[in-house]
């Protein structure tokens, strides 16, 4: 199977041609690198631009106003044509060597989708932020309520998709509560889910986390809307 890596970017100039080479390295069947620029202002532009977009391996789009990460993601995802897609942030928390070990259940005929659990085992864990740990597990409780699948990490960035099974979806949000809608998305089509443990190196806020409690809230109302309103 060719997979495609689809990397949403907002203001990661230090990281964002590491990531890269990381997903080069993964060892899988890559097929292409979609990067999608939302709107950044520290030179992440320039770095595209200049050595990126020459990459024959990379498809590099650019929005010209903040859309957040999901609005980055649909775009993204509109111009994937691997028969697998991987979404991958562009700091370093993830580590693209786990995507043979992502993509192993898709590849057996197993799943139709893998989310990469941060709560699930895997490797080494940087030690960060109590609450966050504590605001990702409760979200993921809520939404394994209403969705009744028994998610441990549905906020994780690490979710593999068949690409069929993407193209029948429609993402409405444009911030973190991407996460939420396409879960309770995947599971009103019924497909099999599997998680498997990864990996986590957390950044902080100084290094350029961006997720904020705001964003908690609205991940609350996604689970709502997306499972009794649409």
């Amino acid at each position: 199977m060719q997979v495609s890596v689809v990397i949403p970017c907002y203001n990661e100039k230090d990281t964002i041609c590491t990531i890269v080479a990381k997903v080069k390295a993964s060892g899988v069947n890559l097929h292409e690198i979609v990067i999608v620029d939302d709107c950044s202002k520290d030179g992440t532009r320039d770095i595209l631009r200049d050595t990126l977009e020459k990459d024959p391996l990379c498809k590099v789009f650019y929005h010209e106003k903040n859309k957040g990460k999901g609005g980055a993601l649909a775009t993204g995802f509109k111009s994937a044509t691997g028969d697998v897609v991987i979404i991958q942030d562009a700091d370093l928390e993830y580590d693209p060597a786990e995507y043979p070990r992502l993509l192993r259940p898709i590849l057996d005929g197993r799943a139709d989708v893998v989310f990469g659990s941060r709560f699930a085992g895997g490797d080494a864990h940087r030690v960060v932020y109590f609450w966050h740990m504590m605001g990702n597990k409760f979200l993921t409780m809520v939404s394994n309520m209403f969705t009744n699948i028994n998610l441990t990490d549905m906020e994780t960035c690490y979710k593999v998709f068949r690409r069929e099974v993407l193209e029948k979806i429609t993402i409405e949000e444009e911030r973190f509560g991407f996460e939420p809608e396409i879960t309770a998305k995947l599971a009103r089509q019924r497909c099999r889910i599997y998680e498997v443990g990864i990996s986590y190196s957390g950044r902080t806020y100084e290094e350029g986390k961006k997720i904020g409690w705001r964003d908690g809230f609205r991940a609350l109302y996604a689970i709502v809307k997306y499972n009794l309103f649409r």
